[in-house]
């Protein structure tokens, strides 16, 4: 009687590590296929705006470093979990692939678009949400989409509800955009571009703080304003090759 239920207890023990191990595995299978959907769909956005260099990684960063810093001062608690960060993280390089279908007439206009110009631009947040979404519909159980969906559409959108495609305003713009705005602004102040000169850091930091409150949730600009070194050394590490994205301070 003994040696069965000795041997039944190393079965058992034997038979959950396994389980285990294919868990594990299959868990491994399932993230690396996320982050080649992720790394997949935002080729087709960098190569389709080149000028933009490493604008989609710096802002990839700039997303994380603030969502956890919200998450160290206690805001968001419920949504800010160490999942929701890391989604988050590989959802942003999405953020702007809604532009391949924005003619490159308007796309590389190298002078200020104009008002007709500017209103096509501005489709590439709902190009963005379908073709996340429509990618999303064929995969089954949590989609790891969601977030990616979130912010493609809603990053134009301002916190005083003047911004785009829906005018939302507040709470009502997801938390994965909030975040995604005060990065994409950033970066596009301290990036050259077709139709602007990089400015300095300290120019888009002044921009950004005069915009609290309109254009940005206050406590999400305030976590980015209290990392500033922090996101300094982002912009510096995945700098434009030919360029300081920092400029001249």
């Amino acid at each position: 009687m003994l040696v069965t239920v000795v041997l039944f207890a190393l079965f058992s023990a034997a038979r959950f590590a396994i389980e285990k191990r294919q868990a594990f595995i299959w868990f491994k299978k399932l993230a690396n296929a996320r982050q080649v959907t992720m790394e997949s769909m935002a080729a087709v956005a960098e190569t389709r705006d080149p000028e933009t260099g490493a604008h989609i990684k710096r802002t990839q960063y700039y997303v994380k470093v603030i969502a956890e810093k919200l998450k160290e001062t206690e805001h968001y608690p419920d949504t800010l979990t160490q999942e929701y960060i890391d989604l988050l993280f590989v959802s942003a390089p999405l953020h702007d692939i809604g532009k391949v279908g924005v003619p490159d007439k308007i796309l590389l206009k190298p002078d200020k678009l104009t008002a007709a110009e500017f209103e096509i631009m501005k489709k590439h947040a709902e190009y963005g949400k379908n073709i996340i979404f429509s990618t999303a519909k064929k995969i089954e159980g949590d989609n790891f989409l969601a977030i990616a969906g979130e912010i493609a559409e809603f990053h134009h959108e301002k916190w005083d509800g003047t911004g785009y495609p829906s005018g939302l305003a507040g709470q009502d713009i997801p938390l994965s955009s909030r975040i995604m705005t005060v990065a994409d602004v950033y970066d596009a102040l301290i990036s050259r571009r077709c139709y602007k000169p990089p400015f300095p850091h300290d120019y888009a930091m002044d921009f950004m703080k005069k915009s609290r409150g309109t254009m940005f949730d206050p406590a999400i600009l305030d976590a980015f304003i209290s990392i500033e070194e922090e996101i300094q050394e982002i912009a510096l590490r995945y700098q434009d090759e030919d360029e300081l994205v920092l400029g001249d301070r």
